[in-house]
């Protein structure tokens, strides 16, 4: 828990000072980005504490990273440019983010029976949650891109396609790890990441039982 805080805090750190450096050059879009960047890194513990949830330390990291890495590393560096990979790594961890929290949500919805659904047809409900989260982010991506003059999109339609046959495959075991989760087995460690935000949010899972 204490070294997911400092990365945090280092990452925001260099935002700011990021920030400051770039008033003093005078470059106001990096300006813009750092700033938006560090207030977004904000948003997942106070977002989560608005709706009563208490998000597990690698959950809160990987959130601000792949905000820190998207917005500011990948448009302020080039990360995009310089590296090949690095928009795909973002990607497919982010639908594999989306695939656990799809089924996080939809498992809430039963309130933590495992046995309302059969955990197949849960399964691609959590699919079909985090292709269309991974969607709606290429829609912000669009529009950051026409409003703010960004780069996110890079070669347009074959960006995008590629993106989202990558959030398939991300959003794809992200399913698969709540499947086996209902299945009381291991999906690597995912299957343990749900399970502690499950125990960290029992008020929300009252049904929860244990598969004998």
């Amino acid at each position: 828990m204490f070294r997911s805080e400092l990365f945090i805090r280092i990452m925001q750190a260099v935002l700011l000072i990021a920030a400051g450096i770039a008033v003093f050059e005078a470059q106001w879009s990096v300006v813009f980005v750092a700033l938006a960047t560090w207030v977004l890194t904000l948003s997942p513990r106070r977002f989560a504490r608005w709706i009563g949830i208490d998000l597990p330390p690698s959950f809160l990291l990987a959130s601000v990273f792949f905000i820190f890495g998207t917005l500011f590393l990948g448009e302020v560096f080039d990360f995009y440019e310089r590296y090949w990979w690095w928009d795909i790594v973002l990607h497919f961890g982010s639908a594999l983010g989306f695939g656990l929290i799809g089924f996080l949500f939809i498992f809430m919805l039963f309130e933590g029976d495992r046995f309302a659904a059969p955990p197949l047809a849960i399964a691609v409900l959590t699919f079909a949650t985090a292709i269309a989260i991974g969607t709606m982010w290429e829609i912000f991506e669009f529009g950051m891109d026409q409003i703010f003059g960004l780069n996110m999109q890079k070669s347009g339609l074959v960006d995008t396609m590629a993106d989202l046959i990558v959030d398939m495959v991300g959003a794809f075991i992200g399913a698969a790890a709540g499947y086996f989760y209902l299945k009381g087995q291991q999906l690597g460690g995912l299957g343990a990441a749900i399970d502690d935000f499950v125990q960290r949010n029992k008020q929300f899972y009252r049904k929860l039982r244990r598969k004998s």
